[in-house]
């Protein structure tokens, strides 16, 4: 009982001290707390925005092809309809719908037999006449022999002369009505008179067909070379006559609308002779290659026009042009490492490259990618660049 009640004694006392000393940290503690937290924030520095991650690209200083973008669409670069030349019932068709035919390649038959005993009828004509040419010829011998000997009349002479030339003029006449009648027979043999591709017959065999019928036969598109007409702006009338001046034929790009793909590449071969009043533009037509048949007649097309090359001008990427309200602009890095806005003037645009004709100087480094939330002056970093260190951090 004593232990116990000394050592209940000695507790209180021990605890009375223990709570002095809390007391008087509690009074200094929140004090000393505060005291530390204002030197760290007036040691560390200000904390400025979080730079932003981009991508950015040199403004080069590049020879660039001018050229001129219209609006087109391709054309046959000529359409036959195939008639047939002589009247006649139609035999048989010697092709297939859609077919790539050439140049003298037989497509049809007409039923020959009528103009084949036409031919046999003028030949057997001219094997008379010229029977009888022969004969009036020894005739005509015999009496020149006779008139020397006074053994017949000049007029039998004379007379037999006029027959022989009456008998040559009929063999000539014989002679051009087998020519006739064999151009007729040839005609029920119909050939293509271009290459080109074959639409859908308009006429099946068994059909007697006429030379006057206006439908004809069938149509032929010739697609290789193919046509491409597309317009400009009149403005860029004189340069393209003084580009064609310096070259003998300008290029020209045939590119699909919705992939931008270059479909072929041709010349330009005319030039329109007068300018359309209502629209303002003056009509192009350029001959492009179609080996492959990327381009069909009727297709919308996009129709690149090379001028003249420009020297040293200024590219950037066509990604890094931005528009507001008061024009084009580029964002670039400074030496701080903070974007900057300048206003660009930009000539024309190639694909994914953009010529600057004022604004920019080779060298000069935009922003291409990374662009949201960017407002003049936001300080950027390259994207997959590390961070800067932190000066006020502690190592």
């Amino acid at each position: 009982m004593k232990s116990f009640a000394s050592h209940f004694r000695t507790r209180p006392a021990a605890l009375a001290g223990a709570g002095c000393v809390l007391a008087v940290l509690a009074a200094l503690g929140p004090r000393s707390v505060f005291l530390e937290s204002a030197h760290a924030q007036a040691a560390a520095p200000a904390a400025g925005p979080a730079a932003l991650l981009v991508t950015t690209a040199l403004a080069k200083s590049e020879p660039v092809q001018q050229t001129l973008v219209g609006i087109g669409n391709a054309q046959a670069m000529a359409t036959v309809t195939v008639h047939a030349r002589v009247d006649g019932q139609l035999e048989s068709i010697n092709y297939e719908e859609g077919q790539q035919v050439t140049a003298g390649q037989v497509l049809a038959h007409l039923d020959p037999r009528t103009y084949q005993a036409q031919l046999d009828q003028v030949k057997a004509q001219k094997a008379k006449d010229e029977a009888q040419l022969a004969n009036a010829l020894i005739d005509l011998k015999r009496y020149e022999s006779l008139i020397k000997e006074d053994a017949t009349t000049q007029q039998v002479l004379d007379g037999q002369t006029a027959l022989v030339n009456q008998l040559r003029a009929a063999v000539q006449a014989d002679s051009a009505q087998v020519n006739f009648a064999t151009v007729q027979l040839e005609y029920t043999t119909i050939t293509a008179p271009i290459s080109g591709r074959v639409v859908a017959r308009l006429i099946d065999p068994g059909n007697i067909v006429h030379a006057a019928d206006a439908s004809g036969l069938l149509v032929i598109n010739q697609v290789d070379p193919i046509a491409v007409q597309f317009s400009v702006p009149e403005a860029y009338v004189q340069a393209i006559n003084q580009a064609a001046g310096q070259h003998k034929r300008l290029k020209v790009e045939a590119i699909d609308r919705s992939t931008q793909t270059v479909l072929g590449t041709g010349e330009l071969v005319l030039v329109n002779n007068q300018i359309d009043a209502s629209s303002g533009t003056v009509m192009l037509k350029a001959r492009i290659p179609n080996p492959k048949a990327r381009i069909w007649p009727g297709q919308s097309v996009n129709a690149r026009l090379a001028l003249s090359t420009l020297n040293d001008v200024v590219t950037i990427p066509s990604a890094g042009v931005q528009r507001s309200q008061n024009g084009l602009f580029v964002y670039v890095v400074g030496a701080d490492g903070k974007a900057h806005v300048q206003a660009v003037t930009v000539a024309q645009t190639e694909g994914s490259e953009s010529v600057i004709a004022s604004g920019l100087h080779a060298g000069d480094r935009v922003v291409v990618d990374g662009l949201y939330r960017m407002v003049d002056g936001s300080p950027v970093r390259e994207a997959g660049s590390k961070p800067a260190a932190n000066p006020g951090a502690k190592p």
